[in-house]
C-alpha cells in the first residue's frame, strides 16, 4: 500500500476532519498493485455473475415462455374448460358457450382457437416430433403474426401449414414449400413465424387453418378423440372501447354455466404461472442454484480481498494508529469491493447476453434480459462484493496495531 508523502501526523480529529483531501486512491492502488490478483478477482466476479444469470434466466424463461401464447392471443376476455387450469391440459368446452358470451353488451367479437398435439415427420431421418398445433379461422384475427397475414390466402388451401422457426432442431428443416407428415398425413410448409416453447409444446409449433385442423383430427383412429368444430380449447371476447373489462368479466362469469372459467388476460396468464410456481420444483431449483451461485462469488471476493488485506495488514495497522477509525478502514476495503463489482459485472453481463441467444437458440425458450432483472443482478452483484468486503475486514477491524508490530 503506498500513501503519498510526505505528510505530518494528523491527530485523530484532524484525520477525520481532513480524510476526504488525501487524493491517494488507496482502493484502487491495492487492487492494481498486482495485476494478476486483478485478474483472478475480476475472473471470480464475473463468473459468479454468469452462473446467476444462467440460473435465474432458465426460471425466468421457463415463466415466460409459459404465458408467451397468453400474450399474443387477441383477446381482452378469455373462456376455458372449468378443470383446464394450465395450457398443458387438452380440455375443451362447448362452442355454444362463445355464443352466449358474444351475446353481453359489450362484447364486441369472439373467435374460438383450437389446439391438438401432431406428430411431425422429420423428412430427413423419418423420426417425429410431437408439436403443438394452434388452428383458427384465418379470418379472425387471432394471433396477429405477420406472418399469418403473409400466408393467408395459401393456409386456407388443404393440407398446408406454417411451421415455427423456434422449433427444436429434430423436427427438422423449415424450407418453404417442402412437403411431409403431420398425424400421418401429408403436410405442405408454407413458412415459419415465430413463438417458441414451453411445457405444452416442448419441441415446436404449428399453425393452421380450423378447416385444416378438422382435415388432420378430425376423423382419428379409435384408440384417439377426433375434434370438431363444435368444441373449443380457448374462447376469445373483444370488448368494446370505454367497457369496464373487469366488470364485464364478472358478469359473463355469473351468467355462463359454471363448466367453464372466465378470465381477463391477467387473470389467465396469473393462473398459468401460479400453477407452474405452485405445484412445481422449477422455481425452488434455479431460486436455490441462484443462491449457491450468490454464495460462491462470496467466497471467491472473499479469498481475493483477505488476502490483500493480509498482505497490507501492517499498512493498515499504521492508519489506524495514527488515528484512522475502523469506519474508513472499512470503507476503503468497500471502495475496493464496489470497483470489483463493477469491472467484474459488466463482462459477466456480456458473456450471458451471448449465452442466453446460444440457449434460446437451442432450446426455444424465451430468456429476456429486461432492465430490472439486469438492475437486480447487479444490486445483488454490489451486496456480494460488500459482504465479501466486510469479512475480509474483520481481523483488521478487531485487531490492536500494537499486536502487529509487536510492542
Amino acid at each position: 500500500m503506498i500513501v503519498r508523502g510526505p505528510h505530518p501526523l494528523p491527530s485523530q480529529s484532524q484525520a477525520r476532519k481532513r480524510w476526504w483531501q488525501f487524493r491517494t486512491p488507496l482502493a484502487w492502488h491495492n487492487l492494481t498493485s498486482e495485476p494478476r490478483r486483478l485478474v483472478t478477482a475480476l475472473a471470480g466476479v464475473s463468473f459468479a455473475v454468469v452462473l446467476i444469470f444462467v440460473f435465474l434466466g432458465f426460471k425466468n424463461g421457463l415463466y415466460d415462455s409459459q404465458v408467451q401464447l397468453i400474450k399474443l392471443l387477441n383477446g381482452d376476455i378469455f373462456i376455458l374448460n372449468r378443470i383446464k387450469y394450465t395450457m398443458f391440459i387438452p380440455e375443451q368446452f362447448a362452442r355454444r358457450r362463445l355464443y352466449q358470451a358474444q351475446a353481453f353488451e359489450g362484447v364486441e367479437d369472439a373467435y374460438a382457437l383450437y389446439i391438438n398435439l401432431g406428430n411431425w415427420k422429420n423428412p430427413l431421418t423419418d423420426r417425429t416430433r410431437s408439436l403443438r398445433v394452434l388452428a383458427f379461422n384465418l379470418n379472425e384475427p387471432i394471433l396477429e403474426l405477420p406472418e399469418i397475414q403473409r400466408y393467408q390466402s395459401q393456409l386456407n388451401l388443404p393440407w398446408t401449414a406454417l411451421l415455427d422457426s423456434r422449433s427444436r432442431g429434430e423436427v427438422g428443416p423449415q424450407t418453404p414449400g417442402l412437403k411431409t407428415e403431420l398425424a400421418d398425413r401429408q403436410v405442405q410448409l408454407l413458412g415459419t413465424f415465430t413463438l417458441g416453447t414451453d411445457f405444452s409444446a416442448g419441441d415446436g409449433n404449428v399453425i393452421m387453418s380450423d378447416q385444416n385442423f378438422l382435415r388432420y383430427f378430425g376423423n382419428l383412429g379409435p384408440e384417439e378423440n377426433s375434434r370438431t368444430l363444435e368444441t373449443i380449447d380457448i374462447g376469445l371476447l373483444k370488448v368494446r372501447p370505454g367497457v369496464n373489462i373487469d366488470q364485464l368479466t364478472e358478469q359473463i362469469r355469473q351468467g355462463l354455466p359454471k363448466d367453464v372459467s372466465v378470465l381477463t388476460r391477467e387473470q389467465f396468464i396469473n393462473q398459468e404461472l401460479k400453477y407452474w410456481k405452485e405445484n412445481t420444483n422449477i422455481g425452488f431449483v434455479f431460486s436455490l442454484l441462484s443462491s449457491l451461485s450468490f454464495v460462491v462469488g462470496i467466497i471467491l471476493v472473499y479469498q481475493i480481498l483477505y488476502t490483500d488485506v493480509a498482505d497490507h495488514w501492517s499498512e493498515y495497522a499504521t492508519l489506524k494508529a495514527i488515528g484512522y477509525s475502523n469506519q474508513r478502514l472499512l470503507w476503503i476495503v468497500m471502495q475496493e469491493a464496489l470497483i470489483l463489482s463493477v469491472i467484474g459485472f459488466l463482462p459477466g453481463f456480456l458473456i450471458s447476453s451471448i449465452l442466453y441467444n446460444l440457449i434460446a437458440n437451442f432450446t426455444g425458450l424465451v430468456l429476456q434480459l429486461t432492465v430490472q432483472r439486469v438492475l437486480n443482478i447487479y444490486i445483488a452483484t454490489i451486496a456480494m462484493c460488500i459482504i465479501s468486503g466486510t469479512f475480509a475486514m474483520r481481523k483488521v477491524l478487531t485487531t490492536d496495531p500494537a499486536e502487529v508490530f509487536g510492542l
